[in-house]
């Protein structure tokens, strides 16, 4: 059989195995809303949790009753019965059946030496243990999937007996058994050699749930469904513990569009960028910006050469279309930047301007000497067009900043919670033909000086305020000056509709600050005072 003619499963651990990533607690209501986007995209299987073995999950399945899926069904997850007790009195067996979800997976072990050494019973005693469990969920009339914990390393240690474990569990009436590189220290020809042995063996589908130990997690799931699986494992960005799982939007890409597996419509695929920042948001992690597929540098062009070679036809640099993704092309302008990066990145950022090629040659210049500098214009597009409009003849700045002061006020003891630092600012801003004098108090001379300005700009501009900061961070640039070394400020601002990010560089952190957040508010007016 083809990949292209086989009908490939998705099966999503994001709610589950994702969560035990360092740094990400979900809400039931998180996880509630990351279920309904994993829908959307067309994911077969949600796994939701393990209801019990904490109170949270079992609030979610009492709730995702209602969330009225389209395409996928929701998974209980727990593990068999324990060692010398029965299936019917088990109390994560009960759970997962009062979960009331169609589907349960349970983990169990498929290797001799995690069964002696950490579950400190018998090879039969665990053969024992999944036969248990898997007829007990069946006779509730449950489809039943096996996690099969370290079959790779139980393959390689004792390969009849991880064999067993499988048949086993396929004979009690498991419908899947899902072979898990629990470790993550697999290659893909490894296992695309033990996958095409064991769908040969077993009387149930065969599916994979790969670590990315090795970094091969997504590597190894396409080595496997070339083998014969037909049920894939993954989760949301790769979240999960250690080095994380396979990344569920990786697979689904490669799938469709490397290896002609229909697992997802067009209209899904092109949603997976959007559904992935959805839920780093939710998960309160960062976007990986190299991610593949859906990161924001996954079609970002910063050499001069690509540019150039990108405009002209975008296969060149590119290995799909990012749109059938619901990403985008980028083009960066940067020192290495070229003519080409200039005018691309205006046409993107749809600043349409009479250039001719002097302009552009003086903007380039301009840009490698901002960046000698300590700027950095490949994340701070709101700094880079304004850098292009101050070089034109008949820009007018809506602002001038003439001068300030900071006074920090009281020092904060950190061992008192009670005490924190106050810092107060006067400006002197022009603003048209005005100068006006405002002053302001914040926790901080930046939040102090944001505060002053803002006073002064709102008498003109009284729609300011609805500006806030999103981001903010602060970067040494030449480590090796110690105290007296350069720093770069990146502004990430928004109004509630866009956000933009904006850049200051300088050897005082709040003149650099004052750099960024001048542009920020500049960026602003002039978009604003355009609408």
């Amino acid at each position: 059989m083809t990949p292209a003619k086989k009908t490939i499963e998705l099966y999503d651990t994001t709610l589950r195995d994702g969560t035990q990533m360092e740094g990400i607690s979900l809400s039931v209501s998180d996880k509630l809303k990351i279920a309904g986007r994993l829908d959307e995209i067309g994911v077969h299987y949600i796994e939701g949790g393990w209801p019990g073995s904490n109170p949270k999950d079992a609030e979610f399945f009492a709730k995702a009753g209602g969330l009225n899926l389209r395409n996928a069904q929701l998974a209980a997850f727990g593990s068999t019965r324990k060692a010398g007790s029965e299936a019917e009195n088990d109390p994560n067996l009960r759970a997962v059946v009062e979960a009331r979800t169609p589907v349960v997976t349970l983990v169990g072990k498929a290797s001799d030496r995690q069964v002696t050494d950490v579950l400190e019973t018998t090879a039969e005693e665990n053969l024992a243990m999944l036969a248990d469990s898997f007829r007990f969920l069946k006779s509730k009339g449950l489809t039943a999937f096996f996690d099969a914990e370290h079959f790779f390393d139980g393959f390689a240690s004792d390969k009849d007996y991880a064999l067993q474990c499988l048949k086993t569990a396929a004979e009690a009436g498991a419908d899947c058994v899902a072979l898990c590189d629990t470790n993550g220290g697999t290659v893909p020809s490894q296992v695309a050699e033990i996958v095409r042995f064991v769908a040969s063996e077993v009387s149930c589908q065969v599916g994979m749930h790969a670590h990315n130990g090795a970094d091969v997690a997504v590597a190894n799931t396409l080595a496997a469904v070339e083998a014969g699986a037909t049920q894939v494992q993954g989760a949301a960005n790769g979240y999960g513990d250690m080095s994380g799982n396979a990344n569920m939007f990786s697979i689904i890409a490669n799938l469709k569009l490397k290896m002609g597996v229909n697992v997802v419509d067009d209209a899904q695929l092109q949603k997976l960028t959007e559904v992935s920042h959805y839920i780093s948001e939710l998960a309160n992690m960062p976007p990986n910006a190299r991610q593949p597929y859906v990161g924001s540098a996954a079609f970002a062009h910063k050499a001069g050469l690509h540019a150039a070679a990108v405009v002209k036809k975008a296969w060149s640099y590119q290995h799909i279309d990012p749109a059938q993704v619901g990403n985008d092309t980028r083009i960066l302008v940067s020192e290495l930047a070229g003519r080409r990066n200039i005018i691309a990145k205006l046409e993107e950022q749809g600043l349409h301007l009479d250039l001719n090629q002097a302009d552009v040659r003086e903007i380039l210049d301009r840009v490698k000497l901002m960046e000698s500098r300590g700027f950095v214009f490949e994340g701070a597009e709101a700094s880079f067009e304004l850098l292009v409009r101050r070089g034109r003849p008949d820009y007018r700045a809506f602002f001038e900043l003439v001068d300030f002061m900071i006074v920090e006020r009281r020092h904060h003891d950190p061992e008192d919670d009670g005490r924190e630092m106050i810092s107060e600012a006067m400006v002197k801003l022009r603003v048209g033909e005005r100068v006006l004098i405002t002053a302001d108090e914040g926790n901080g001379p930046v939040n102090a000086l944001d505060g002053a300005v803002r006073k002064a700009l709102a008498e003109s501009y009284p729609d300011i305020f609805s500006i806030h900061l999103v981001d903010y961070k602060v970067r040494i640039i030449d480590s090796a000056a110690g105290t007296g070394a350069s720093v770069r400020v990146l502004i990430e601002s928004t109004d509630g509709k866009d956000t933009w990010t904006t850049v200051g560089s300088s050897t005082d952190i709040i003149e650099a600050s004052w750099l960024a957040l001048a542009d920020s508010l500049e960026y602003w007016l002039i978009r604003h005072t355009a609408a």
